[in-house]
């Protein structure tokens, strides 16, 4: 069972990333297009699970299949779409989590969500403080349950992420 830990905004995640990305520009080489640290872990100050979010950005979503052995190598699990149409999701770290990666492929209206949410939690404080209290929260109130956790967030996170679009665009 995995337990719902939320903990203070740790420096090292930015070199957790770092060390990362470059493990997979090294294996997906001239597939990938960029690469971005998004989620909580991406944002200075702002609790979080202590899991890095990766996204890399493709040319091409489908090539990606091919490489599921060499992600087992890095420790993946390769979980397809896993729930989301056109992305490749994996996960390292079994039921003690260190890693998320979310493929897209150039284009994809997902990429801007990501980064608008992470950016608009990076610029404003007052969002980033209100989030980080209600994850806190949900993780004393959950535990020991990520799906009544993830409800609980799903809302703001919703309207987060609707002013973070608006406000990405202009």
């Amino acid at each position: 069972m995995r337990k719902v830990e939320v903990i203070p905004y740790q420096e090292q995640w930015s070199f957790m990333f770092e060390e990362e990305a470059n493990h997979l520009h090294h294996l997906f080489g001239d597939e990938i297009i960029d690469i971005y640290h998004i989620g909580s872990t991406a944002v200075n100050g702002l609790k979080a699970k202590p899991i890095i979010d990766i996204m890399p950005v493709v040319k091409d979503i489908n090539k990606i299949d091919t490489f599921n052995m060499d992600m087992k190598s890095l420790g993946y699990e390769p979980k397809g779409e896993n729930g989301i149409p056109n992305r490749r999701y994996f996960q390292k770290g079994g039921d003690n989590r260190t890693h998320h990666v979310h493929i897209y492929q150039e284009g994809d209206p997902n990429i801007e969500r990501h980064l608008a949410f992470r950016d608009y939690l990076r610029e404003y404080s007052v969002w980033r403080k209100i989030y980080s209290n209600l994850k806190e929260e949900l993780a004393q109130k959950f535990p020991n349950d990520i799906e009544s956790y993830i409800i609980g967030k799903e809302q703001l996170v919703l309207d987060i992420e609707r002013n973070a679009i608006a406000w990405y665009r202009d």
